[in-house]
């Protein structure tokens, strides 16, 4: 697939690191955006990266149905950057209760298996004229979460990050703004 996973911890790089990429290819270049505004931290984070883009790039914020967006990209060659993966996920658990103490564990929402198994299946027909950047956050890292939604999502973002890395052509780590090529060759 004409995949490049770039991953790394916060504020390692990453999205200027996409960006600067989807730049380089003098393909038009979409953005696909998965952050929600919900309190004024994020809207300052928001803004911060509307600031930093190119004004001619056609931006599209997206907080859960990345399949269905991406189908209608694709047609013609272009770069395509999502950014990124980690907030679409917890987009994604956001309704996700966990059971009681003394309850077994809740499964994850429907909506999880249903957006990322259609998500998946789209990036395996990806047709060689679009050059797609995937920008997900490296959680597995840190500390273990206290609370069972914490847990869940570091869980559900390493099995994502772990099958996008097997389909990907290049995977990339990002540390301290060095990129660290983990699959494939590192771009020109």
């Amino acid at each position: 697939m004409p995949a490049h996973l770039i991953l790394g911890g916060a504020r390692s790089g990453k999205s200027r690191y996409a960006e600067t990429l989807a730049a380089q290819s003098a393909l038009p270049v979409t953005l696909i955006a998965t952050a929600q505004a919900l309190d004024a931290e994020m809207a300052q984070r928001i803004a911060h990266h509307r600031q930093h883009r190119p004004a001619h790039w056609h931006v599209i914020e997206e907080p859960i149905a990345l399949a269905h967006t991406l189908r209608q990209l694709v047609a013609a060659p272009c770069a395509i950057i999502i950014d990124c993966l980690s907030l679409w996920l917890a987009n994604l658990l956001g309704d996700w209760q966990p059971a009681a103490p003394d309850a077994p564990p809740a499964p994850p929402p429907a909506c999880l298996s249903q957006q990322t198994d259609a998500l998946f299946a789209l990036l395996s027909t990806l047709p060689a004229h679009v050059q797609l950047l995937l920008v997900a956050n490296e959680v597995g890292l840190g500390l273990v979460p206290e609370t069972p939604l914490g847990r869940l999502y570091r869980d559900e973002a390493g099995r994502l990050n772990q099958r996008l890395a097997a389909q990907c052509e290049r995977v990339t780590l990002l540390v301290a703004g060095l990129p660290l090529a983990l699959k494939g060759a590192p771009p020109a």
